[in-house]
């Protein structure tokens, strides 16, 4: 039982100083501040104390918080800022209201120089190297943009050249308070009202010469397009009655071929190519091969020297020769045959009337005879000797033979 009290005992001490020990000798330094430590013995440590728990020992240590993020010296007559706008006396003595705004923020790392030289001590809620920022950047913004003749101010390059040369003179007297800008901007630009209007007017004119100059730069590249599409048209005219022509050479080649042939008979230019000696050949082939676009010479057939028409043309008189000896040969055939026909013709004729004509072939005859002979169901006889014709049969097959 003892041991177990000694055991609490243990962990309830251990809880305090883990919960006494942070709070005592240890700080806590937000996001956006930066600290500076300062020693009893040694004064300001030259170091700034990033965000996060940091040592201190009490008594000897003290720990002072400044904000590190940027802060605005907005010189504007809005209800927000508490200062007025610049007005400047500009190089044509002219006088402009300016609304500008101007972030600075302690140069990081350079917080304990700060405060070493007393600067960050609170004057009627604001720090003190703030007024004096405040005091700087006037005296500054003053001198620099009093640089600028009213031209200048609705220039916007002659207006952005003056802001980085402000910002750099500046961060160079800031320095001296540790302290930097990040850029100087030009919110709003005002003049009197007499000269609002004039200003109004001049800008109306400038903006009237550029709008001039950005026409006449039209105009002059509406030539030069112009001219462009005229020549470009100029130039498809011309390759295209040149593709017209060698398209046509092309045809004319593909269809007559490169013999020159007058006569139109058929087989005439083969009969031409026949005629040519090698070299004479060899020398159509290269023209038809550079004429059809061909590489090499030798793959220029017989058939690319005569021409489609004239291939045709002995095709098609080749067709009608070889037809017309068959159809000659045909009627010959034809008759010969009908001739053959009508001699067997006539030959069976003659045999079949032979047989017919004889009495075995008159029975066949009357027997077909008889064989369509149909007699009423009731017949009716008259005879003078008494006896139906139809049954003397001899007779009456005599009589379907042909007796008398």
């Amino acid at each position: 039982m003892k041991s177990l009290v000694n055991v609490a005992r243990v962990i309830v001490i251990g809880a305090v100083a883990l919960f006494i020990i942070p709070w005592l000798f240890f700080t806590q330094i937000d996001p956006g501040m930066v600290g500076v430590r300062r020693s009893a013995a040694a004064g300001i440590v030259a170091e700034d104390l990033a965000p996060g728990w940091r040592l201190r020992v009490p008594a000897y240590h003290k720990v002072i918080y400044l904000p590190s993020t940027y802060f605005f010296l907005d010189y504007t007559n809005d209800d927000k800022s508490p200062l007025e706008p610049l007005e400047i006396r500009t190089k044509d003595n002219n006088t402009v209201t300016i609304d500008v705004s101007v972030p600075v923020r302690i140069k990081p790392g350079s917080a304990h120089k700060l405060v070493a030289t007393g600067n960050h001590i609170k004057d009627g809620g604001r720090y003190r190297y703030q007024r004096l920022a405040e005091q700087t950047a006037v005296s500054v913004l003053r001198e620099e943009l009093a640089n600028l003749d009213s031209d200048g101010f609705y220039s916007t390059e002659r207006r952005l050249a003056i802001t980085e040369k402000s910002l750099e003179l500046l961060n160079k007297h800031l320095a001296e308070l540790h302290l930097e800008a990040q850029a100087v901007l030009i919110r709003s630009v005002r003049f009197r009202t007499e000269y609002e209007r004039q200003l109004g007017q001049i800008q109306l004119n400038e903006q009237n010469k550029l709008l001039d100059h950005a026409r006449e730069r039209v105009a002059a590249e509406q030539q030069k397009f112009d001219n462009f599409s005229q020549g470009t048209a100029a130039q498809a005219a011309a390759r295209e009655q040149d593709w017209i022509k060698r398209q046509a050479e092309l045809e004319r080649a593909y269809q007559i071929g490169v013999l020159d042939v007058t006569d139109p008979t058929p087989g005439a230019a083969r009969a031409k190519l026949a005629t040519l000696t090698p070299e004479q050949v060899t020398e159509r082939r290269t023209q038809a091969a550079t004429l059809f676009g061909l590489d090499d010479p030798a793959s220029v057939s017989d058939a690319y020297l005569i021409g489609i028409k004239n291939i045709q043309a002995e095709t098609l008189e080749y067709k009608n020769r070889v037809n017309a000896e068959a159809d000659a040969v045909a009627g010959r055939l034809q008759a010969e045959g009908a001739a053959m026909v009508a001699k067997v013709q006539g030959e069976y004729e003659a045999k079949l009337n032979a047989l017919l004509n004889s009495p075995g072939g008159r029975a066949y005859v009357a027997w077909q005879a008889a064989e369509h002979v149909t007699f009423d169901k009731e017949l009716t006889f008259h005879s003078q000797d008494g006896i139906p014709s139809v049954l003397r049969l001899r007779r009456f097959a005599e009589q379907f033979m042909g007796a008398q």
